[in-house]
């Protein structure tokens, strides 16, 4: 049998060049900021998956969900919650390092959060198929804490951390069905200070299998004498955000809905953060599923109404918020300039950009930057396995989210084969796909284009 050689690489080019140092890239294709105070949603037409968000002092810092891509673990950055550009990952390569040297779609780092506790960062998250992991830094550019396993458990997702003003600390998480077998629970730890081990075998703070199955991704906060949990139920494509309140951390919880599609058209607005701005406004961070487009970012208002929160405009006053379209930029007390996470590249780095990742941790030969202001990245051709059958399960596919609803994707090459059989070419991935590639086969050079279906 002939051994298969593939090298596949996927790129957004738009007329912008890269962005230079300390000179903000905007989107040729997508930007919130509509320039006038006011921003439109989403604020990130791409694939940040479960977002949490804090504030420390000036600075707004997002995180999200990566699964199986590396780079791993993105941290966003903004001053303003509409203009976002890539500051950091926190791991080049995802651990156990064994097990993701191969593409485990659906696996990896699924909803994390992150806080600031004690002059240092903590983002909890949780790999489905291993337990939750902790991650700590002084500096949001890390470097980062090799992850650390706070609990090994099958299953348990979506971990947030709290530390009380009575000096205990908690985790809340939720649970997937997909592994466990058990949903729509909540579930309290008491936890070292910290933060590396949980004290107790955990309660349920709240069932929602009557009113709110799916049930998940929980974020506990304190106001006024109430603990606060905010969590998506319903289910990611027609959910809604559900509110719990108590004086007492372990419950019993009071509920209400505090944020559904109603009459818009952002389905399933759920699983995100509040926040609070310098100068004392509540804003909510979520998702929207988007399908192919993945789960793009919203930014909602957020009042207290007799101590429950309403999120986004109740348009038809049954006491639960609705999505906005476009509404008045965040008081931060200053105007900053329109920013977005880059998504063309000239490759005139030394290293690759933010924007890039592998479906499974880099090895040395996938490729190498040519160096400062030549201009293109090189990547070098390796084996496709046997026992890959298509593309799904093949680890050096370069790639980057879909950046808008309606893009170009230009990729500009210089392809020299050694052998037959040798192949590079433009991919949308998914799981069903389609690619443009070139091929040198016996009778020379071909052109073909592909598509696969349920891969």
């Amino acid at each position: 049998m002939k051994t298969k050689w593939l090298i596949i690489c996927l790129i957004f080019l738009s007329i912008q060049p890269a962005a230079q140092e300390n000179i903000p890239f905007v989107s040729k294709v997508w930007r919130a900021d509509n320039g006038n105070g006011t921003y439109t949603n989403p604020i990130l037409h791409a694939d940040y998956s479960d977002p949490d968000v804090i504030r420390v002092g000036d600075d707004y810092y997002l995180v999200s969900s990566s699964f199986n891509k590396v780079p791993g673990l993105p941290i966003l950055h903004s001053k303003d919650l509409i203009n976002w550009s890539i500051v950091a990952h926190v791991f080049t390569k995802q651990h156990p390092l064994e097990l993701y040297e191969n593409v485990q779609h659906g696996g990896g780092v699924w909803a994390p959060s992150i806080r600031y506790h004690n002059n240092e960062f903590y983002i909890y998250y949780p790999d489905p198929d291993l337990g939750i992991f902790m991650v700590k830094s002084k500096k949001i550019s890390g470097p980062w804490s090799e992850p650390f396993l706070v609990k090994k458990a099958k299953g348990w997702i979506d971990p947030c951390p709290y530390w009380d003003d009575n000096g205990h600390a908690y985790l809340v998480n939720g649970i997937a069905a997909s592994r466990s077998g058990i949903k729509s629970i909540l579930i309290l730890n008491r936890m070292t200070v910290d933060g590396t081990k949980l004290l107790d075998d955990g309660v349920m703070l709240f069932d929602g299998h009557d009113k709110h199955p799916t049930v998940e991704g929980p974020k506990l906060y304190k106001r006024k004498g109430y603990y606060y949990i905010l969590a998506p139920a319903g289910g990611v494509g027609q959910g809604w955000e559900l509110a719990l309140r108590s004086k007492n951390i372990e419950g019993p919880y009071e509920e209400k809905t505090v944020l559904e599609k109603g009459i818009t058209n952002t389905n399933g607005p759920h699983q995100g953060a509040w926040v609070e701005t310098q100068t004392g406004e509540s804003w909510f961070v979520h998702f929207q599923d988007k399908d192919a487009y993945g789960r793009i970012i919203h930014l909602e208002p957020m009042h207290w109404d007799k101590d429950w929160p309403i999120i986004g405009i109740d348009k038809d006053a049954n006491g639960i918020g609705e999505p906005v379209d476009t509404y008045r930029k965040p008081n931060v007390g200053k105007v900053y300039p329109i920013q977005t996470p880059q998504d063309s590249d000239e490759f005139n780095e030394n290293t690759l950009g933010p924007q890039w990742q592998w479906d499974a941790n880099q090895k040395n030969n996938y490729c190498l930057p040519a160096g400062k202001n030549y201009g293109f990245l090189r990547l070098f051709n390796i084996p496709f396995y046997d026992s890959m059958i298509n593309f799904w399960k093949v680890p050096n596919i370069l790639t980057q989210k879909f950046p808008a609803p309606n893009f170009t994707a230009k990729a500009k090459l210089t392809f020299t084969p050694r052998v037959d059989d040798e192949e590079t070419g433009l991919i949308v991935t998914g799981i069903d796909y389609a690619y443009i590639s070139l091929k040198k086969t016996a009778k020379g050079l071909v052109v073909s284009q592909t598509k696969c279906m349920d891969a």
